[in-house]
């Protein structure tokens, strides 16, 4: 018996219980190599690495180029490259410092931790990667300088703008605002942190929902009842587990009495509670979702992956292609700047070396997560996914002892291998 069925018909039978449940293959993958990773280097260190603190800290590093990532996807995927975001990061974490030890305290007169120090400085901040980001995309789309070129050009301008902007110097300490976006200053706290996990799984279970009734609606084949269910218990375990673990992450006695003191308050004996999600993870939540609706739900994400796809057809049918890279560099330009206010406020100020080879990571994560060097395929969830098991490597091999050099030369092995195995999907499956 055949296993095809007609589009009216609401189930349709697969040859195994991957199929059924309709998960990528790839993804899958990707997400085995990350559980045996994690597996290895916990049997390594003698089981520090799945410990809650550590789990914290890997998400909170991972942040960064998890969120540039994302935007590297739609340059990849238009069949373009951006070597400068690790540049144009430090040059955004550059203004904003300025902006809150120079500008905002002397020559606007607000004073030291004025609470419009941190918010102007972003603003700010903001808007210095959309202008780059911008210049970038008009040089590339417009005056067709092939953007490996341009942005190489920018990976040396914007590194050397940043080291001028502070004469070469360490700008800190940062307002005390701004550096609860780094993670561990500043977090939604036990409480906040179960309310976020209980929202996002119902809003998790009814996007499941209404993806399929409008399946229903439409006569598409729709998954059955049980493996909508599997994957909803999947999905409601898998963010109510990182909710608990990182809520398991005590905050030291000491900071805690400090915490209390600041208030004029005096800690109770006994009392202990748990960091819970960091203001950082919930910024890169927030940018996933609005990535990944772009990318699925807006005609600019069509555009994109039509472009990236055959880029002569997209023209042909009317696509502005300069105009779309021009925006696309733009939301690039935004994410490094998001990413500065991240990086910057995890370490408290800003360093001349802020942001150092993450364009080779950014890129990295992007590959490894899937998306296609020739163009047109990419996923948002890819993208970060592919960021966590970088960092994660980096991460355990230094908890293990391995020299840096050394982490750069597996990191390095590892993108190739894995590009090598994407390729021969891509020849399997016929993508």
């Amino acid at each position: 018996m055949s296993d095809s069925t007609t589009l009216g018909e609401p189930t349709r039978t697969r040859r195994n219980l991957i199929g059924q449940l309709e998960i990528d293959n790839r993804l899958l993958g990707m997400i085995g190599a990350f559980i045996l990773l994690c597996l290895v280097f916990n049997l390594l260190t003698d089981g520090r690495f799945l410990t809650a603190r550590n789990i914290f800290n890997l998400t909170i590093q991972t942040v960064s180029v998890a969120i540039m990532a994302t935007g590297m996807v739609f340059v990849i995927v238009t069949r373009n490259i951006d070597l400068s975001v690790g540049s144009l990061l430090a040059t955004c974490s550059a203004v904003m410092a300025m902006v809150q030890v120079l500008v905002a305290p002397h020559w606007l007169g607000l004073g030291l931790e004025h609470q419009l120090i941190a918010p102007l400085a972003i603003v700010i901040g903001l808007a210095t990667g959309l202008v780059i980001g911008a210049l970038h995309g008009w040089l590339v789309g417009y005056l067709t300088i092939p953007a490996f070129i341009v942005t190489l050009g920018g990976l040396f301008v914007w590194r050397n703008v940043a080291w001028h902007l502070t004469s070469g110097q360490t700008i800190g300490p940062l307002d005390t605002s701004f550096q609860t976006f780094g993670g561990i200053n500043g977090t939604l706290g036990v409480t906040g942190s179960w309310i976020f996990g209980v929202a996002a799984v119902a809003v998790s279970l009814l996007g499941l929902y209404s993806a399929r009734q409008a399946r229903v609606r439409h006569d598409f084949p729709v998954k059955p009842v049980w493996a909508e269910v599997t994957i909803a218990g999947i999905v409601t375990a898998a963010i109510l587990g990182f909710v608990a673990i990182l809520n398991s992450y005590e905050i030291p006695v000491r900071r805690l009495e400090r915490m209390f003191e600041a208030r004029g308050e005096v800690m109770p004996e006994g009392f202990t509670t748990g960091y819970g999600i960091p203001y950082s993870v919930l910024i890169l939540i927030i940018v996933a979702v609005i990535m990944t609706v772009t990318a699925r739900k807006t005609r600019l994400g069509r555009y994109i992956f039509a472009t990236g796809g055959n880029p002569e057809a997209a023209q042909l049918a009317g696509i502005n292609t300069r105009a779309l890279t021009v925006k696309i560099f733009m939301i690039v330009g935004i994410l490094c700047a998001v990413s500065a206010v991240v990086a910057s406020a995890r370490q408290t100020f800003h360093s001349n070396d802020i942001g150092t080879l993450d364009e080779l990571r950014v890129i990295a994560a992007a590959v490894i997560g899937g998306t296609a060097l020739s163009g047109g395929v990419g996923t948002i969830f890819g993208a970060i996914l592919g960021a966590l098991i970088m960092q994660s490597l980096q991460s355990g091999m230094a908890m293990v002892g391995v020299d840096a050099p050394y982490q750069n030369i597996v990191v390095g092995v590892v993108l190739v291998f894995a590009v090598y195995l994407d390729i021969l999907y891509r020849k399997r499956t016929g993508n």
